[in-house]
């Protein structure tokens, strides 16, 4: 029998959009001549976005876990 999905927590989330970020800011050097390149290269906004709100979510779940261990 299968089990079901259970949600992603905080510190998951974060590291997936802390990789989407950092993909979204690296993939320009590794896509040069391609029709790609120029969509990319064009989302660095957003790529940004991504590896900030990563790091946000990431220290609020060790935080969470900081206080959580100290009760």
């Amino acid at each position: 029998m299968a089990q079901p999905k259970r949600p992603l927590r905080t510190l998951e989330r974060g590291i997936l959009c802390l990789v989407i970020g950092v993909a979204v800011l690296l993939g320009p050097r590794f896509l040069q001549g391609t029709r790609w390149f120029e969509m990319v290269a064009g989302a660095y906004l957003v790529g940004w976005f991504a590896v900030v709100l990563g790091v946000a979510l990431i220290v609020v779940e060790l935080v969470k876990l900081g206080r959580s261990r100290r009760q």
